[in-house]
């Protein structure tokens, strides 16, 4: 009798629609991708909740990728999506030899994946990543997650876990960087500031136009650069004409992800402002890209080499202005998480290893 195929199964709430859709969760995708190429014997299978916003099966780098549409809607449509799913999971665990299951965010992904594997005996880790360790995240009380299952983004998303919810992540697993995305280093770092998120209130991009308008005090031809879209887009730009900052700083929109990575490499200084982060991957990037990087949250509790962190707009201001001033700061590259050791923690959790190939 032939062995079931042994497979993973990943929950998201979106995922990319095709290979070209590098905007959508860059670090997940890498995550993915890479998990990929390292396991090539392991069948991997991703159900997307809400995006693409329509359903279909496909394949996206030798993964297998089932899309829901749920496109983000509530009510009836939400439930049905996750009947959908769980009938979907019910013939995937007849055909296939689960090792398990592992959901993107604390959020229904989580709740559906639990409720599966608990009544199928299988192993499942829920990845949190960012605001769903925050507090009143209805999903915490409808999973009730054991501290086993539950991988920290970092070191401040398990401690926000802990102050919200009482439970302390067993595991914590940075999205690490993947080398191959980068390009040649440029020769001249002639972009001072780089921003990249979206361009919500969460990120404080206003906050940081107004800082290098202080900056602009000090050095009247400083360049900065602003990837993203979003909401404060036309917030950014009246900003940037009040303080007349047109010849300073750029909003390029969103980017593709390796333009944003060539960006970094000629980048003297990444400035993450966001009032809250649970491990903004881009500022690994930069890191890696041989950029400073500057932000106000502490992602782990361990000194990072080249990453500064600043308590206060004006403490920010001081730490820009400072590495604005030292030029040898950009020396070398800095690499604290890398991808193929993320494949490995998160693959070592369900048991498996290079040798599983049937």
């Amino acid at each position: 009798m032939t062995e079931l195929k042994k497979t993973l199964i990943i929950l998201s709430p979106g995922f990319p629609k095709n290979e070209a859709d590098s905007t959508c969760i860059p670090p997940q995708q890498v995550f993915v991708r890479n998990l990929k190429l390292k396991y090539p014997g392991l069948n991997i299978i991703v159900l997307a909740f809400e995006y693409p916003f329509y359903s279909s099966s496909y394949l996206w780098n030798d993964v297998s990728v089932i899309s829901f549409g749920g496109a983000n809607k509530g009510g009836l449509t939400r439930l049905n999506n996750w009947r959908r799913v769980g009938s979907e999971l019910k013939r995937l665990n007849k055909i296939y030899r689960l090792i398990g299951l592992l959901s993107f965010w604390m959020g229904d992904c989580a709740f559906i994946a639990d409720r599966f594997a608990k009544k199928h005996n299988l192993k499942h880790f829920c990845w949190i990543l960012g605001q769903d360790a925050r507090q009143d995240n209805k999903y915490f009380r409808w999973v009730k997650p054991d501290a086993e299952n539950l991988i920290a983004l970092s070191d401040f998303i398990a401690a926000e876990i802990k102050s919200n919810y009482s439970i302390t992540p067993a595991h914590v697993i940075p999205v690490g960087v993947d080398p191959k995305l980068f390009g040649e280093p440029s020769r001249t770092r002639d972009i001072d500031i780089l921003g990249v998120g979206s361009l919500i209130p969460l990120k404080l991009y206003s906050l940081l136009i107004n800082m290098i308008g202080t900056l602009h005090i000090y050095f009247p031809n400083i360049r900065a650069i602003i990837c993203g879209d979003g909401p404060e887009k036309h917030l950014l730009e009246t900003l940037i004409k009040d303080y007349r900052l047109e010849k300073n700083i750029e909003l390029t929109g969103e980017l593709p992800h390796t333009a944003v990575l060539a960006l970094m490499q000629r980048t003297k200084i990444f400035a993450h402002p966001s009032s809250y982060e649970g491990l903004g991957v881009v500022c690994l990037e930069a890191l890696y890209a041989g950029a400073q990087v500057v932000s106000f949250v502490r992602p782990m509790d361990e000194p990072i080499k080249n990453w500064h962190f600043a308590k206060t707009p004006d403490d920010m201001v001081n730490v820009l202005k400072r590495l604005l001033e030292d030029s040898s700061c950009n020396k070398a590259k800095e690499a604290p998480y890398l991808i193929n050791e993320t494949c490995n923690k998160i693959m070592n959790l369900f048991g498996y290893n290079d040798s599983d190939i049937s």
